[in-house]
């Protein structure tokens, strides 16, 4: 048996050896085309295929196995307030406020969005001005892939603290959840969810709650909630703002004494015990009468922020006692939430009057 083995692997290398090295015509031989070779031939490209092949890659690492779609009830909370954000929170024009909801069910073919990828058109469309079109077009094309199962949207929160909610069904072959939600205002800033796997193996998840954090889609590079456009080219990547990131004192979410951002707003997912009557691609606005206690939160301590000194001003006094010259500077941030307080705005110092150095 191993000596068969092994004029079968003889062979297989006799065929290589020729496929990488043509033979001259004088060459060919029935020595080195043995009978049958064509078939052998076949045999060793099909073994380099197979060896070369890489599995296809499961987002999650797992197959959903379920039996049957599953019904969820989603609610979006928004913890957007003066007191855990304090650094110019927006009041009017327009005050803060949170934007549609935009939810897609998928498998691991389709992206909403991605952390550290480039935002697509209807992200950079949904993220700068709201707008949902360019999403939802591209969702369709990706369904008529067989990689969307439905998208979902909800009603806007006209505040930075309130709930909205929808009913979604998740089947086997889309039990993936990506989600979007803009802050408004902001340039191009949103909070979301990227592929959450609401099965594991062969079972529905029962409860979901789930934090989420704010986004740069790095395609606007305005700083604060109200800047103006200011488009970034080339684009950059999606990037999760962070306390400190942009480390710049002028970004809206610069808290340096925090290690980290408090969640601006969260998501409960509940498993639902039946199914929707009726299942279309509509607007929603459920609240869950015992979901809606506002969650607590510490307030974030804001520092007073003062400008740099204003150059010295002339020397003014007699020259018998000397002068006093002064300088300035003013309040940029004032503090909140016992935050530092703000130091003194105005400074003076000895000096002598220039007359005085002049009659000397």
């Amino acid at each position: 048996m191993v000596g068969v083995r092994e004029r079968e692997r003889e062979r297989e290398r006799e065929i290589l050896t020729v496929l990488l090295y043509p033979p001259t015509d004088q060459m060919m031989s029935s020595e080195i085309f043995p009978p049958g070779w064509v078939q052998h031939l076949l045999v060793v490209l099909l073994k380099l295929t197979l060896s070369c092949a890489s599995p296809v890659k499961v987002t999650n690492g797992t197959v959903c196995t379920a039996r049957g779609p599953a019904s969820y009830i989603l609610v979006f909370t928004g913890h957007w307030s003066p007191q855990t954000f304090p650094k110019q929170y927006p009041l009017f024009r327009p005050p803060a406020q949170w934007s549609k909801l935009v939810a897609v069910t998928h498998n691991d073919q389709y992206r909403l969005w991605q952390e550290g990828a480039l935002a697509s058109p209807g992200v950079q469309h949904f993220a700068e001005l709201g707008v949902t079109m360019e999403l939802v077009k591209g969702a369709k094309e990706a369904r008529k892939m067989k990689a969307v199962g439905s998208m979902y949207r909800t009603a806007g929160i006209p505040s930075g603290i309130g709930h909205s909610s929808t009913e979604l069904v998740l089947h086997p072959r889309s039990s993936l959840l990506s989600l979007m939600v803009k802050v408004i205002p902001s340039p191009d800033w949103f909070v979301g969810v990227d592929s959450l796997n609401l099965c594991e193996g062969g079972q529905w998840k029962q409860e979901v709650t789930f934090d989420l954090h704010l986004f740069d889609a790095g395609t606007d590079s305005g700083f604060t909630f109200s800047s103006p456009n200011f488009p970034t080219t080339p684009p950059e990547n999606i990037t999760m703002i962070t306390s400190q990131k942009p480390n710049h004192p002028a970004n809206s979410f610069y808290y340096p004494r925090l290690p980290e951002l408090p969640p601006l707003a969260s998501i409960w997912l509940k498993r639902q015990t039946r199914l929707p009557v009726r299942q279309h691609n509509h607007v929603s606005n459920h609240i869950l009468p015992h979901h809606t206690k506002p969650q607590k939160f510490s307030e974030t301590p804001l520092d007073c922020e003062v400008s740099l000194w204003s150059s010295w001003g002339l020397c003014v006094g007699p020259c018998s006692r000397g002068g006093l010259r002064h300088r300035t500077r003013y309040i940029l941030l004032k503090p909140a939430n016992s935050g530092s307080p703000c130091p003194e705005l105005e400074e003076q110092a000895e000096c002598r009057p220039h007359n005085c150095l002049a009659q000397q």
